[in-house]
Order: C-alpha cells, then sequence, then structure tokens
C-alpha cells in the first residue's frame, strides 16, 4: 500500500433527531459509528452498502463539510479538524467533492467558463488573462469542447453535466476527491465514459479517490480496494481482487450474491438477507446484522465484532472463520462473446466525436501542459 494521504481514525457522527422542552437532544441519528480507513495517493477505495449505511456521511466528515462528533481525519499529516479558516480553506484546494446529481450540483444562472473561473479565482491558481486558457484546457481534459464555455447547464445532457462536475473539482489541482455516486444518475453506455475518464485522470494526475457507491459491479472495475459498511460500520475491507475472489462477511456476501449476470441460465446460490435494515436511531446491541444474519449465534447478539486484520484483508465478524466457503461469483471469462465485445468498446474509452461535442480522452491529453 502507498503512503496514506489521508487517514481516517474512529470517525463518529451523530445526528439529533429530537430535542426536549429544554433543548437536550433525546434521540440521535447514530449515522457515522467508529469507522477508521486510509487512502494513499494514486488509490482508489470504494465505500459501498445499501443506503442508509453512511457512505455518504462519511465522504462528508473527511472534507469538514459537517463537523463530527468525536475521531481525527489526517491529510498529508495535518489534522483536517483542527485547521482554522484559512487552513481550512486551502485544504479544500487539495480536498474536493463530484456530486450524485449533475443536475443538482450546477449553478443554472452560470455559465461554464463562470463556474470554472470562480474556483481560480478563489484560490488565486492563475491571472485573469490566463484563466480562459485555464479552462479550455480543463474542459478538453475532461473530454469537452473549449467552445462550450459560454453555454449554461440545462443545454448540456447527463453525462456532460457530470463531466463539467469533474472539471470543477479539477479546477484547483486537488490531490483527494470524493466521488459520492457519481455515475448513480445516468445511463449505462455513459457511465463507461464516465469511469473511463475518472481512471485515466487517476493514472495522469496521481489523483486519490474515496469513490462512495451502492453498485458492486462498478466498483468491481474501478477500485483498488473496498470497504463495506453497514449501518455506520465497516464490516469488511479488502483489496478489491481478494473481497470479489474471497467475501468474509455474510453481508458482503449477500450484497455480491445481488450482482446481476449477464447469463439468464446461469443458476448460482443467493443469500438473501430477511427483514429490513433497522434504524439507526436505535441500532441493534452486538453485531448490527445479527438480526438478518442466517448464521448469528448468541455472541452475535451481545457482543461488537471488532475489525480484525488478516493481513490486508479486515472482517468484523466473529464467525467468518468458521462459515462455509462464499459461492463464487460467475467469472468474467464465461460472458457471452457478444457481451465481451460490448464491454471491450466501451472499455477502450471513447473514440468519437460529433456534433455532441464530447471529444476523445487521447486527444483532451495532448492538451496537457
Amino acid at each position: 500500500m502507498k503512503k496514506p494521504l489521508l487517514v481516517a481514525q474512529d470517525l463518529v457522527k451523530h445526528f439529533v433527531a429530537r430535542r426536549s422542552l429544554l433543548g437536550r437532544p433525546t434521540a440521535l441519528v447514530r449515522a457515522v459509528d467508529g469507522v477508521s480507513f486510509s487512502v494513499g495517493a494514486g488509490e482508489t477505495l470504494a465505500l459501498v452498502g445499501e443506503s442508509g449505511s453512511g457512505k455518504s456521511t462519511v465522504g462528508r466528515l473527511v472534507l469538514r463539510l459537517i463537523d463530527a462528533t468525536a475521531g481525527r481525519v489526517m491529510f498529508n499529516n495535518r489534522d483536517v479538524f483542527a485547521l482554522n479558516a484559512s487552513a481550512l480553506r486551502a485544504f479544500r484546494r487539495h480536498a474536493q467533492l463530484v456530486f450524485q446529481d449533475p443536475y443538482a450540483s450546477l449553478n443554472p444562472r452560470m455559465t461554464v467558463n463562470q463556474m470554472l473561473n470562480e474556483p481560480l479565482a478563489l484560490h488565486s491558481l492563475a491571472a485573469p488573462r490566463e484563466r480562459r486558457a485555464r479552462i479550455d484546457t480543463l474542459l478538453r481534459i475532461v473530454g469537452l469542447e473549449p467552445r462550450f464555455a459560454r453555454r449554461y447547464p440545462h443545454e448540456f445532457s447527463g453525462g456532460q453535466r457530470q463531466r463539467l462536475a469533474i472539471a470543477r473539482a479539477l479546477a484547483v489541482e486537488p490531490k483527494l476527491i470524493v466521488c459520492d455516486e457519481p455515475v448513480s444518475a445516468l445511463d449505462v453506455s455513459i457511465r463507461a465514459q464516465v469511469l473511463n475518464l475518472l481512471r485515466d485522470l487517476q493514472r495522469r494526475l496521481d489523483l486519490a479517490y474515496i469513490f462512495i457507491s451502492h453498485d458492486l459491479a462498478v466498483v468491481k472495475h474501478i477500485a483498488d480496494r473496498v470497504a463495506v459498511m453497514y449501518l455506520g460500520r465497516i464490516v469488511e475491507s479488502a483489496p478489491a481482487d481478494a473481497l470479489f475472489a474471497e467475501p468474509r462477511h455474510p453481508y458482503t456476501r449477500a450484497l455480491l450474491s445481488a450482482i446481476p449476470v449477464p447469463r439468464p441460465r446461469a443458476r448460482r446460490e443467493r443469500l438473501i438477507l430477511q427483514g429490513d435494515v433497522p434504524s439507526a436511531l436505535k441500532p441493534p446491541s452486538g453485531c448490527h446484522l445479527h438480526q438478518r444474519c442466517p448464521y448469528a449465534i448468541e455472541i452475535c447478539r451481545v457482543g461488537r465484532p471488532p475489525l480484525i486484520e488478516d493481513g490486508p484483508h479486515a472482517t468484523a465478524c466473529h464467525l467468518w472463520r468458521e462459515l462455509p466457503p462464499a459461492a463464487m461469483v460467475i467469472p468474467e471469462d464465461e460472458r457471452s462473446p457478444a457481451l465481451n465485445k460490448l464491454v471491450a468498446m466501451y472499455a477502450e474509452g471513447l473514440d468519437v466525436r460529433g456534433e455532441s461535442g464530447v471529444a476523445t480522452v487521447a486527444a483532451a491529453s495532448d492538451t496537457l501542459p
């Protein structure tokens, strides 16, 4: 593993749901409950889990967009939670966020030129006469033509808007980008293009990503390491290849068994969790999964399992060594020839420039200084 760029230690975040007449909290939503991880330069850490597991809250905590109840975040050996206002602004130049919804994250009253000029002016990254050339370069990097700088967000497609959001994040030359489900609102073909763009940018600019998603099929193709979250806790963390090949936690196995397989006649064993996700207002004692887990025993109900490291693979389960082998997910080489051809076509990256103005990633790289 590379030297950590960001280290999160025992992050906790409680939201007040109700207060008494005297203003004292009487009910708390335990959104994040003791989360620790690290991310190295040029690495992608994926946070996965069901809706409500605390993934997006963790992303906002590490950027200090919301205040933590407890814990610490270190960025380049500096405590993010201890930064004053001026130091916090400098930190945010190096850590950016790409939101899930490109329709809501862009200001509809600003042109592309204004949106990309704003962070350059705020952080004094370029002289006024140099900013237009800088904006043209940013648009080329994300596969858009410079002539679109005069347009407003409503004049772009969903995929193009997400490219604009990525360009805005890149404008301040960050070292870390938190991608909060950046492709979940896009069509499947556009998803592949945006993922290829993110991977290409990471390779060329040595960016670190915290990639938040509930789509494990997407995570498999972009992540170096994966941390699985359930009700505010990390229940399993491992290199991506190891986690998909040998999932240890029952919750991870259930998530993997739900991945659609492009073979209608294929048969495989499904691990279906019973019931619904418990409320974060009153999470279960012990292991949070014990009410839904088919393997739960008494110790699961009374004792919180620690996240125990076994080499690069860490698991928070009392019984993971005793569980039966996980059912294998059908490997990629068993896909149909037609599907393999389609996947290969998108894996090659964009190679079309048409009236939409979407340029090739390769062509964009030629414009870099």
